[in-house]
Parts: structure tokens; C-alpha cells; sequence
């Protein structure tokens, strides 16, 4: 396999690839090969496999009393009325 160096790359953009890899879960070389694959028609764009990372802040953040009281609310909202079914 052929090893390329890039010489000449801003601070700014080196940065911004390490950013990118870390929220890819990937190394920067592994971020940049799929970059050039992608951009030169050897490897297709993911449309599926979006990642979303807007809800991340809220998992984790219930108190012990409050999954109880929303459990509570949710298991009142299970019962059957037998009078709707009769």
C-alpha cells in the first residue's frame, strides 16, 4: 500500500479533521481516505446511515424519584377501561 504526505495544511484545517474524526469514531487517515474515495467515485456516499447526535444531552439526566414519577405516569396511561370495551 502507498503511503502520500500532504504538506501545507492549515492549523485550521487540521483541526476541523480531528473534529470530524472524532465525532466519526475514526482516525484522521481513516477519515481522510474515505474523503478522497468518496469525492473521486470509488466508494458511495451513506444517505441511510445518518447519525444523530441532537437528544445525546438527555440521556443519562433522570434522578432515580423522577424515572419513578414519569414510570408512574406511563404505566396509569396502560390500564385498560373495561366500560370503552364493553
Amino acid at each position: 500500500m502507498k503511503a502520500i504526505t500532504i504538506r501545507g495544511i492549515d492549523s485550521s484545517v487540521s483541526l476541523k479533521l480531528k473534529q470530524v474524526a472524532d465525532t466519526e469514531k475514526k482516525s484522521v487517515n481513516q477519515l481522510v481516505l474515505d474523503m478522497i474515495k468518496q469525492n473521486i467515485g470509488m466508494q458511495k456516499k451513506k444517505i441511510y446511515t445518518r447519525k444523530y447526535n441532537d437528544l445525546d444531552h438527555l440521556f443519562g439526566k433522570w434522578s432515580d424519584a423522577e424515572f419513578e414519577e414519569i414510570q408512574d405516569i406511563i404505566n396509569s396511561q396502560r390500564k385498560i377501561d373495561m366500560e370503552l370495551w364493553a
